[in-house]
């Protein structure tokens, strides 16, 4: 695979040094008490699963999808894909787990497998195997390659992964791995599923929480690969990085730290005297990865100590 084009890596630079810094935080703080780690571990399940189906079409809610993994409940006037959708789904974050902690490298295998649980009773003839003929995603800016091509392409992607032959960072590797896999599009249906959790394998081997693309950021996620189809993933690294950045800070919320390190709505925190800033260029900071900030449902959060290293640095 022919190397990636790196200068996008410097504007970003001080948000993966602010996520590596996170990371070696929440590492240092083991052991973790159990129960805050299982309901957190939960909560991220169930959002991933209901966030990365919904960017596919479900039309489950949150809390039906709750219902359907935990209370095992049927949710009336949804199809039946839909339940094996979110059943698979989770079932699929289960043998990512034991993947981790198997800890070996990333095996073709690996991708078949986790495919096949994603597909499982949905499209069985294809479950686990790779595309044999020709496909179109919509609204795509490229053509996918010829499906001949397909198993040399995955090998060689899984090759480029194990090898990281430009010393990428973690969170770079994943992103790069995301685009090349969506642009292989190397199973008739599942894809984009399946590298989000792949991606995911990446990023939790080398200690990072799962990053979970919101359904909200739908839009800007597919404008994101078609920028990087381009030789640009600067929108795509910044949007792992700033999904990273929210499951992070979850896990970081658990910490005994000082209430500088709330995170409040940028809308509420816009109105405090320590504040120089207005919501709108506090909202483009936020967006551009230059504080410490995060979304919730459609709002930026950020902290009053993101701030104050802000104004410190400026």
């Amino acid at each position: 695979m022919e190397g990636i084009d790196l200068k996008f890596i410097a504007e970003i630079q001080p948000t993966l040094d602010r996520l590596q810094g996170k990371k070696a935080e929440l590492a240092g703080a083991r052991p973790l008490p159990n129960s805050a780690i299982n309901k957190i571990n939960e909560t991220l399940a169930l959002e991933w699963t209901y966030n990365s189906n919904s960017i596919e079409g479900n039309t489950l809610t949150l809390r039906e999808t709750q219902m359907v993994i935990q209370d095992g409940m049927t949710v009336g006037g949804k199809s039946l894909r839909e339940h094996f959708e979110t059943h698979n789904h989770h079932k699929a974050i289960d043998l990512l787990e034991s993947m981790v902690e198997r800890d070996t490298r990333l095996d073709v295998r690996d991708v078949l497998s986790v495919h096949e649980v994603v597909l499982r009773s949905i499209e069985d003839d294809f479950a686990g195997r790779l595309r044999t003929g020709g496909v179109r995603i919509s609204g795509a800016n490229f053509i996918l390659p010829n499906a001949r091509k397909v198993s040399s392409l995955i090998d060689e992607l899984v090759d480029f992964v194990n090898n990281n032959p430009q010393d990428l960072d973690a969170i770079i590797l994943a992103t790069v791995f995301h685009h090349k896999f969506v642009w292989i599009h190397p199973f008739f249906d599942g894809n984009g599923r399946t590298v989000r959790l792949l991606m995911n394998l990446i990023l939790m081997k080398a200690g990072y929480p799962p990053a979970i693309i919101l359904k909200n950021d739908r839009k800007k996620y597919y404008t994101a690969l078609n920028a990087a189809n381009k030789g640009d993933y600067s929108k795509l690294a910044l949007m792992m990085c700033q999904a990273l950045e929210r499951s992070l800070n979850i896990y970081l919320e658990i910490l005994p730290r000082d209430a500088s390190y709330d995170y409040v709505p940028i809308s509420t925190i816009v109105s405090e005297p320590m504040v120089p800033y207005g919501q709108e260029y506090l909202s483009l900071l936020a967006r551009t990865g230059k504080i410490d900030a995060h979304k919730e449902g459609r709002n930026w959060v950020t902290t009053r100590r993101a701030i104050q290293d802000y104004i410190d640095r400026h």
